[in-house]
């Protein structure tokens, strides 16, 4: 999939963020998933994209995982990341079923790694960044450089060492790679 030719209309944006709340809504009242009729879905949904699930609560991060990976269709995907993001980011306790109130969900459709040799190739708020060295890894959405105001090489040190575990020069001997997403959300939190 490539940014330019992989759009989303509003309704399956819609669709796709629905299907993120009732999965967890879903799963935090009784430990599973939300059934989704396939025949409903259109065949965007069904393709096989990466994508990352955030939640914000009061306007700050309160769950936030993801798959670059391309290989399960992305309604899939956004289900599985949906409750990782609810439950399994290990910056955050749980989330609690009464917290869905006050929640808005954030999904970001990705493209696929692009490998890059010199970070005058990233362009910041339209590039994604992961970092990958030996067995450590990072990565920040394309948002988060807007969001944070950094510049591009705090964007590369807080990602090698928040995310990465490495030291805040460790993206200078990294493998670096940019990735855009289509990122969407809801306007508000919705009362369950």
């Amino acid at each position: 999939m490539s940014k330019e030719n992989f759009i989303l209309s509003e309704s399956e944006k819609v669709q796709l963020l629905e299907i993120a709340r009732s999965t967890i809504i879903s799963f935090l009242t009784n430990g599973k998933l939300s059934h989704i009729n396939k025949d409903d879905l259109s065949s965007n949904l069904k393709s096989e994209c990466g994508c990352f699930v955030s939640l914000h609560k009061k306007g700050s991060l309160r769950g936030c995982i993801g798959r670059f990976t391309a290989n399960t269709p992305l309604y899939e995907i956004v289900q599985k990341m949906a409750v990782s993001s609810a439950t399994q980011d290990d910056r955050f306790s749980k989330v609690e079923l009464e917290e869905m109130n006050e929640i808005k969900i954030e999904i970001s459709v990705l493209t696929p790694l692009n490998k890059i040799e010199s970070i005058d190739e990233i362009e910041m708020g339209k590039h994604g960044i992961y970092l990958k060295k030996e067995f450590s890894s990072g990565t920040f959405l394309p948002q988060v450089a807007i969001e944070t105001g950094w510049t591009k090489e705090e964007y590369l040190g807080h990602c090698a060492k928040n995310k990465a575990g490495l030291s805040w020069d460790g993206w200078k001997d990294a493998e670096i790679y940019t990735f855009e997403a289509l990122v969407f959300s809801e306007t508000k939190p919705k009362k369950i």
